[in-house]
């Protein structure tokens, strides 16, 4: 009798699980970044390879980190809500060109504009690896202190930033 109820207890628990799951936000994934400080990096600037950025020279104003790549589809559905608010809202942009070739990079950017503040160029993806990033394009809002403060996984849109990027930019403002 109890071999019997066994099957039916592991379909419970199989449909438990997909139903939990059920209705919850698949951009909004929980990261062990979240509160606490982003990772240390130092990558050249996309557009001026001499250039050299890192955690601390980006530090003392928060901004929204961006990766994308030429390669990236989804990426052109949101470069254009990313440039309006960096037009119409002052957002400060930094750009993560990630596992990408850099003239591609620069191409991308001439075609479709060039709304960033400063662009780290990660062929690699070491730097997206640091951050949790597993595919593009995603977002993290990064606090003056350099906290991680939000990440977003795929497109962001105008509900996206109205809701959770801006307000959470603007309460980090020093």
């Amino acid at each position: 009798m109890l071999r019997a109820l066994i099957p039916l207890a592991v379909f419970a628990l199989i449909g438990l699980v997909l139903w939990s799951g059920i209705g919850k936000d698949p951009s909004i994934l929980p990261s062990t970044l979240i509160g606490s400080p982003a990772p240390e990096f130092s990558a050249p600037d996309l557009r001026d390879p001499s250039r050299t950025h890192s955690k601390a020279s980006l530090g003392g104003a928060p901004y929204l980190l961006n990766v994308f790549a030429s390669w990236c589809p989804t990426c052109r559905v949101e470069h254009p809500i990313l440039e309006r608010y960096v037009r119409e809202r002052g957002l400060r942009l930094v750009g993560l060109n990630w596992k990408d070739d850099a003239e591609a990079g620069l191409a991308w950017l001439k075609q479709f504009g060039d709304p960033y503040s400063d662009i780290l160029y990660d062929p690699s993806g070491r730097i997206g690896i640091d951050f949790g990033v597993t595919a593009a394009p995603e977002s993290f809002v990064i606090g003056a202190d350099g906290t991680v403060l939000y990440k977003h996984i795929g497109a962001l849109t105008v509900e996206d930033m109205e809701t959770r990027v801006m307000p959470l930019l603007q309460g980090a403002t020093p």
